[in-house]
């Protein structure tokens, strides 16, 4: 294997492991896919692992349930501070149950590192529409990232899946079927984020913050959940992952018992070997004992 075939350290490998081909699948990516219970598993697998990927309905309503709470309490008040203050004491909450129930922190934490650049940001400024300007201007480099990666031939959503499906960057040079699909996959996500961004940021200009804070809030999930779908049709109809864990796992396997194998032929040719030496001693000893019987 390749070195970017190594599993690799990432957030989302502590993701539930998405079932993977077996280590031939490189030679024949399209085993299995007439199957129709392979393919159903396939993608029942995938769909899984990116409902898990993408921190699921929990996740989602941890995204949203900040934004959501500062909109609501500003259009009621106008009061930056304290809409400000509440939206992050709610995210702070959510990381804090997840920390308590030790489940994954990665997407309340994004959350609470979100709404607190954007409660900074509008304090410094005194313009409540500025608590929104972080995240979008996260939104605008996002779609920058998925288009540039993938017109350099890494797409950014097969960085961000690999570990979750076990296959890390084998995909780059061991799976070109898979390839395409990511390459896809980030496609969609880039054009995606970027006709948001195109609604959001005239709004941002020209809105009062509650108009632009429900159009956001509306704009959360559909754009989001369109994305994950068309990654799951390109990476359900895609080769199956390649399994670098399992591979690894079969390498050092082998190594093992090549050991071990080596250790028993030198435990069996050893005393045969020794053997030799002897019988020379023996034969040694019997001539130098004939040799005087001969000389009288």
């Amino acid at each position: 294997m390749t070195s970017h075939d190594r599993p690799t350290t990432d957030a989302f490998a502590e993701s539930p492991p998405a079932a993977a081909a077996h280590p031939d699948s490189s030679a024949d990516p399209a085993a299995g896919a007439g199957t129709p219970g392979v393919a159903a598993d396939g993608k029942t697998v995938t769909e899984a692992a990116l409902f898990e990927a993408f921190g699921g309905v929990r996740g989602m309503v941890e995204t949203v349930l900040p934004g959501l709470l500062f909109v609501t309490i500003f259009t009621v008040n106008k009061d930056l501070h304290v809409s400000a203050i509440a939206a992050l004491a709610v995210s702070l909450v959510l990381a804090a149950v997840r920390l308590v129930r030790k489940d994954t922190v990665k997407h309340a934490f994004g959350g609470v590192f979100g709404v607190a650049f954007g409660v900074v940001f509008a304090m410094m400024t005194g313009n409540a529409k500025d608590f929104y300007l972080p995240g979008m201007l996260y939104t605008l480099g996002l779609a920058v990232a998925y288009i540039v990666t993938t017109v350099a031939g890494v797409p950014l959503i097969g960085l961000i899946l690999g570990p979750v499906f076990k296959e890390n960057l084998s995909w780059r040079t061991r799976n070109p079927g898979r390839k395409k699909a990511y390459a896809k996959a980030s496609w969609a996500w880039g054009l995606i984020l970027f006709a948001k961004c195109a609604i959001l940021f005239p709004l941002y200009w020209w809105a009062d913050t509650a108009q632009l804070g429900w159009v956001l809030i509306a704009l959360k999930i559909p754009p989001f959940l369109l994305a994950v779908y068309l990654t799951w049709v390109f990476l359900a109809k895609a080769p199956a992952p390649i399994d670098v864990f399992a591979e690894m796992e079969a390498e050092e396997k082998a190594e093992q018992e090549a050991k071990e194998r080596a250790k028993r032929g030198l435990a069996v040719d050893g005393p045969a070997q020794g053997a030799v030496p002897e019988a020379a001693d023996a034969g040694v000893r019997g001539r130098s004992q004939d040799g005087p019987r001969h000389r009288r």
